[in-house]
């Protein structure tokens, strides 16, 4: 039985109904010994909590995505076939561009959220430079089946979860397609083709998004089997004029290495409440030790850049949480990177889905006009930030300096 399928909570919650009225039903009819009595009573009680417990947990996590299965939650899945040590480039010197094209299958995805908007659809890849093994979701935009577009090659943003955190999270708790579908059809948001690999790779450890030869090659896996499969399958744009990657949490942190790191696979990246140093996330393998952290931390690969890299950042984030790392990017940054910030204020939430929700309409509004995908006039202009209210700045739609005014 699925750990989030409809099923396993419609029996949970049976269950639960069913561990509130044995109490009710059997407390005084328990014959026997004193001992006897009393355990019974004890195991109803505590048949009662579990459910209780197991229904609470269940629920969360079908509204967060933390877990995507029981290998997941139980710490037994582990998704890498090998990790070698793939070099400074993370290429292991293998020609790219000499790889035959792989055509995968995809099939409709399960769960909540994934057959809305259109569907979701998930194939299996085996990461042919990376070592992993593991599942893509993909979201194609309205106008990718209409026959005026039948020659024309969408843009594409890869979707990273927090940790834990499932690859359906865009999909399901933050409902990203259906958001984005409206304004898709309305021409005021690009048809973005929006894909999100499994990034959850190592049982019970976050890989931080990076390269550790003989651990994982998580760097890899994101910047270069996922886009050259999307590329191979999909009439998707090169890389990285057409590519951009987003995430929250510690996805955000990814999102921001990825780009600052790749400016040859992405062009943008989108930053919700996201950190620069990998010991933002205790259990990141990336802050297992200083060379690692700092091979790793955005800010130090921004600021030590021989030549800055031609991207664009947008970054959002509340008071210590992901506010100051994003400053510190904007502070650090030189031409032609830009940086955009929004100050978030602690009014709006905090560290949860409630929070990125309302995000995800503004950031793909930044990331239609930075990246230029639509024709000059099509996009609505930002309206102004002046007299902005606490639900603008939590959506994102208020400029950093109009938040700062108000801190």
């Amino acid at each position: 039985m699925s750990l989030t399928g409809t099923s396993f909570l419609y029996t949970l919650i049976a269950l639960t109904v069913v561990a509130l009225v044995l109490p009710l039903a059997l407390w005084s009819r328990i014959r026997g010994p004193k001992a006897l009595r009393t355990g019974g009573r004890v195991l109803m009680l505590l048949f009662a909590q579990g459910t209780a417990v197991a229904l609470v947990f269940v629920t969360v996590n079908n509204e967060n995505n933390l877990y995507d299965n029981w290998a997941d939650l139980l710490g037994t899945g582990d998704h890498v076939q090998q990790a070698a040590n793939l070099g400074a480039d993370g290429t292991g010197g293998i020609a790219l561009r000499r790889l035959p094209k792989v055509r995968q299958t995809f099939t409709p995805a399960g769960g909540p959220g994934m057959r809305a908007a259109g569907g979701v659809r998930v194939t299996q890849l085996k990461g042919r430079v990376s070592g992993v093994n593991a599942e893509v979701y993909v979201w194609l935009p309205p106008q990718y089946d209409e026959p005026a577009y039948r020659h024309h090659k969408f843009p594409v943003v890869e979707l990273l979860p927090g940790y834990p955190g499932s690859a359906k999270a865009w999909f399901g708790s933050l409902h990203a397609p259906e958001q984005l579908l409206p304004l898709m059809r309305d021409g005021r948001i690009a048809p973005f083709i929006l894909v999100s690999p499994r990034t959850n790779l190592l049982a019970g450890v976050d890989t931080g998004c990076a390269n550790i030869p003989g651990t994982v090659n998580a760097d890899s896996w994101l910047s270069i089997d996922v886009p050259t499969m999307v590329m191979d399958n999909f009439r998707a744009e090169s890389a990285p004029a057409g590519w951009a990657v987003a995430g929250y949490s510690a996805g955000a942190h990814c999102a921001t290495k990825l780009a600052v790191a790749h400016p040859d696979r992405y062009r943008a990246a989108i930053s919700l409440s996201g950190y620069n140093d990998p010991i933002g996330e205790r259990d990141s393998l990336a802050a297992q030790n200083p060379a690692l952290r700092n091979a790793n931390n955005p800010y130090l690969l921004l600021r030590e850049a021989r030549t800055p890299p031609r991207i664009a950042l947008y970054l959002s984030g509340q008071p210590h949480d992901g506010y100051e790392a994003g400053v510190a990017l904007e502070q650090s940054a030189k031409a032609p990177t830009t940086v955009h910030v929004v100050y978030i204020p602690r009014s709006a939430g905090g560290h949860t889905m409630a929070l990125w929700r309302p995000q995800v309409v503004p950031a793909f509004r930044w990331l239609t006009e930075e990246t230029g995908q639509l024709h000059t006039g099509a996009t609505p202009p930002t309206p102004s930030t002046a007299g902005s209210t606490h639900a603008a700045l939590a959506s994102g739609t208020a400029s950093r300096a109009g938040a700062v005014r108000r801190r």
